[in-house]
């Protein structure tokens, strides 16, 4: 089975909302393995690494987020590397 690595970054009201936590609970349930965390400018970055049907189900999950978070764009890119877990990193500087 081949993987998929994207780098996302999350427009919108998505800080101070649980986007990150229940990214990662998402991730989890669907075995993505990779990162997210905050970013200075307001959005969230993650990057996610999976087989292609796990990885364009946290892509629909995230055009939305959790209750209280407000998605108006993502960007997307192909990255690489090689992730054992799926993991929130400290905020950007």
């Amino acid at each position: 089975m081949s993987r998929v690595t994207l780098h996302l970054v999350i427009h919108g009201r998505v800080q101070g909302v649980f986007f990150r936590e229940s990214m990662r609970q998402q991730a989890v349930q669907l075995n993505i393995h990779g990162w997210t965390q905050n970013r200075d400018d307001g959005t969230v970055e993650a990057v996610i690494q999976g087989s292609a049907e796990s990885v364009s189900k946290l892509l629909e999950w995230a055009q939305h987020g959790p209750p209280l978070a407000k998605v108006t764009r993502i960007d997307q890119d192909a990255a690489s590397g090689d992730w054992l877990t799926f993991e929130i990193r400290p905020s950007s500087a």
